[in-house]
């Protein structure tokens, strides 16, 4: 499986895309902006898109979808929980100043456990509210498109509409249990690994002394 990623819009965000070599197929993750630069890394890799799959629904997250959608009419995945947010993207845009094109609802749904196939390979969703609702990262083999849970050395946000700061710290405590090896693909900033965060991220420290 191939992680491949270009860094978009304002609040410098990480669209990525999941391909496979052998079926030539992919899904974007997050396409938050400059829908023609995602789209150019999609054509680059030469795959057939398979579906659109949201970590959250901030505006910096998807401001890509509708775009996306109209070259490639796939379905849109995200936890419903983080429906309203979607919903009121453009209301959110607009108070930044940011031109932004809001997108239809989504297709289907993301719950905790669910399991994702990409080209015969498993990717599990873990619903980890705290930055937003319906916040949710997904887990292949060895890799976690991890939208803005963990970051390099940070966290997201908890003081936005619709945060939670408990549940946030129980969202961590999860992902602090994982395989350190995993490797983090976040939302913002370069990728890092479980491993890593436990010995340096401070707000993770509680879990490297347990």
């Amino acid at each position: 499986m191939n992680v491949r990623w270009v860094t978009v819009g304002a609040f410098q965000e990480n669209s990525y895309l999941l391909s496979d070599d052998a079926s030539r197929t992919g899904v974007l993750v997050d396409p938050g902006a400059e829908a023609d630069r995602i789209l150019a890394m999609v054509d680059a890799a030469g795959v057939r898109l398979e579906a659109i799959w949201l970590t959250h629904a901030h505006l910096d997250h998807i401001g890509a979808v509708q775009a996306i959608r109209g070259v490639h009419p796939v379905p849109v995945l995200l936890h419903p929980a983080d429906l309203p947010i979607y919903r009121r993207a453009s209301q959110q845009a607009a108070m930044y100043g940011l031109p932004f094109d809001q997108p239809g609802d989504p297709d289907g749904t993301l719950e905790d456990g669910q399991s994702l196939v990409l080209a015969g390979g498993d990717f599990r969703v873990i619903h980890t509210p705290g930055h937003a609702p319906g916040h949710v990262v997904f887990i292949g083999e060895g890799v976690m498109l991890g939208g803005d849970l963990l970051f390099a050395g940070s966290i997201g946000r908890t003081d936005l509409p619709l945060s939670d700061p408990a549940r946030m710290e129980e969202s961590l405590a999860k992902v602090a249990a994982m395989d350190p090896a995993l490797v983090v693909y976040p939302g913002h900033g370069p990728p890092t690994t479980i491993g890593d965060e436990l010995q340096t991220n401070p707000f993770l420290s509680e879990f490297h002394a347990a």
